[in-house]
């Protein structure tokens, strides 16, 4: 078969660009996805929190992306009814040195036009959420939470109205480049198109170095655990608890979130995960893991002493549920063990470089008639509309 554009990945940033594609031109645009249904992976295994942008550098892709992406999506979801709670967000600092870094919160999201308030008590702390304990806070009202696989579904609706044609069940096995396009393999079939977006996610790196794009990253895959507060503790947590980021650690840590069907779940933790759809702390991808454990950026990753540290802190919160409660306790004291029943696992696909650098900015590699997107990392659900758009005009301009 053959398409102008084929899009490799229908999660929420694959079905952006065929969006924004078939708004833009009217150029015969396909989606293949590897699974039967849709958000089976980091579109739909995520907190369904959208960032509204106090904690990016300012004139960063992610401050841009994520401040712009949660306007966006709050009337998208309006206008095609998806559930979406606009709680707001509390951090919470537990010491001088926390809040000594919500200050620098504070001064990025001045910069950036977001709308915070910083509260200077445990009083102040207690009125926004009366079971939190901490030193100090911001409060950041612009945060909401959306159903991640409703909105999915909706583009995919959205696009096939607008003429694009979405192939579920579709893995693309291999990519070759040839005269005047691409010829995809896929298990279902053979396809041909002119240009090509690899939005594949956690498998694209993989894509791109069938055709030379990106040899110097890979993918390395972490899962993040959740537990559910059982209904009857629900009122520990009105809306959304996180801890004060470190700039030193490359995850925020545990967090309270309210989605939007009244759950409150806790997590994640980021444990790297033995294949890159290992959801079970018992799955191992053979291929996976020994891809992971051979690769130079990973043992280079490892070789700093507070990446070991992590990585041994968040192994033990994934297989010792007394240690996950400790650190659900942090910001919440009065949780215990019995109030958390586990709930589901995703996977980040985390770039990382051969220098042994996770990548933390979206990162996208454009060639003459394609574009891969190695790296959509957090916040990428809440800047999916604006990426996605941003990455079709790319391929617009193209043609």
């Amino acid at each position: 078969m053959y398409h102008d554009v084929t899009i490799v990945g229908g999660g929420c940033v694959g079905l952006s660009v065929a969006k924004h594609l078939s708004e833009l031109t009217d150029l015969d645009v396909a989606v293949l996805e590897k699974e039967h249904h849709l958000a089976a992976h980091q579109s739909g295994r995520n907190s369904g929190v959208l960032h509204p942008g106090f904690n990016y550098p300012q004139g960063s892709k992610k401050a841009r992306f994520a401040i712009e992406g949660t306007s966006r999506m709050k009337e998208y979801c309006a206008e095609h009814d998806i559930p979406c709670d606009e709680h707001g967000v509390l951090v919470v600092a537990q010491d001088d040195s926390e809040e000594a870094r919500l200050d620098d919160l504070a001064r990025q999201a001045e910069a950036n036009g977001v709308e915070y308030e910083l509260l200077d008590s445990q009083t102040e702390i207690r009125e926004h959420e009366p079971y939190a304990a901490g030193k100090a806070a911001l409060y950041a009202p612009e945060a909401a939470s959306v159903d991640s696989q409703q909105y999915v579904y909706e583009l995919a609706r959205e696009v096939q109205d607008a003429g694009v044609d979405l192939y579920t069940g579709y893995e693309v096995t291999r990519v070759e480049k040839m005269a005047g396009g691409y010829h995809l393999a896929t298990t279902n079939g053979h396809f041909e198109a002119m240009y090509l977006v690899n939005a594949a996610g956690l498998h694209a790196d993989e894509l791109a170095h069938q055709v030379g794009v990106g040899e110097r990253y890979q993918v390395v895959p972490f899962r993040g655990e959740y537990y559910e507060v059982r209904p009857e503790s629900a009122d520990l947590c009105r809306t959304m608890i996180y801890p004060t980021p470190d700039p030193e650690l490359p995850f925020l840590g545990v967090h309270y979130t309210r989605r939007t069907d009244g759950k409150i779940i806790v997590g994640p933790n980021a444990v790297l995960a033995f294949g890159r759809e290992a959801y079970d702390n018992t799955d191992i991808n053979p291929r996976d893991l020994y891809e992971t454990l051979t690769y130079e950026g990973f043992r280079k990753l490892l070789s700093s002493k507070l990446m070991v540290k992590v990585a041994w802190d968040e192994i033990n919160k994934s297989y010792r549920k007394e240690k996950f409660t400790e650190a659900s306790q942090r910001l919440v004291p009065d949780i215990r063990s019995e109030d958390l029943q586990q709930s589901y696992a995703g996977i980040r696909a985390q770039l990382v470089s051969d220098d042994g650098e996770l990548v933390k900015d979206p990162l996208f590699v454009e060639r003459e008639n394609a574009v891969h997107i190695l790296n959509a990392v957090s916040p990428g659900l809440t800047s999916s509309l604006p990426f996605g758009e941003h990455i079709a005009e790319t391929l617009a301009e193209k043609i």
